[in-house]
């Protein structure tokens, strides 16, 4: 999967794959702030890095800067359309934001691109079970108190403890 993100994103030489590892290398690390700023100073360098620009991307969205991030991802999307990456970081930015439906249609865009991305298929689970959990809260507002209802909706939010993945 990096291997397509990297060749599809386009192909950097020697110095550039190492540029960008370090600035993996941050993100992993946590250092958000100087990923963010070594990122977005190699894509000021070559606007057609789409790499640069995706970590520049993950980085915002590590610093909670949803509304910088998603046109990152946007843009991504419509420059390499056949990526699962950029989709699934939109569905994230959409959930988090409350509009699973639209994150559920990012998450299944990224899936038609690679059926086989676990992040995407995982993101989409839990997109369903968030969903699930609005209609169930509905149904609960909506007559008698239902304690089997009253079960799913506790077991369900347990499993919802964890945040949806950005692909990295």
């Amino acid at each position: 999967m990096a291997l397509l993100l990297i060749g599809a994103l386009g192909a950097p030489g020697l110095a550039r794959s190492s540029e960008l590892g370090e600035i993996r290398a941050l993100i992993a690390g946590g250092n958000l702030p100087a990923a963010l700023e070594r990122a977005q100073r190699a894509a000021r360098a070559d606007p057609r890095d789409g790499q640069a620009r995706f970590l520049a991307g993950v980085a915002l969205m590590g610093l909670q800067r949803d509304a910088e991030a998603m046109p990152v991802f946007v843009a991504l999307s419509r420059e390499f359309p056949e990526l699962p990456e950029p989709y699934n970081n939109i569905a994230v930015l959409d959930a988090r934001a409350g509009r699973l439906e639209l994150a559920q249609q990012a998450l299944q865009t990224a899936l038609r691109n690679d059926p086989s991305d676990r992040t995407a298929r995982a993101n989409l689970g839990q997109v369903y079970l968030m969903l699930a959990v609005q209609a169930w809260q509905a149904a609960a507002t909506d007559g008698a108190p239902d304690p089997a209802l009253r079960r799913k909706l506790d077991a369900t939010r347990d499993l919802l403890n964890e945040p949806l993945q950005a692909a990295r």
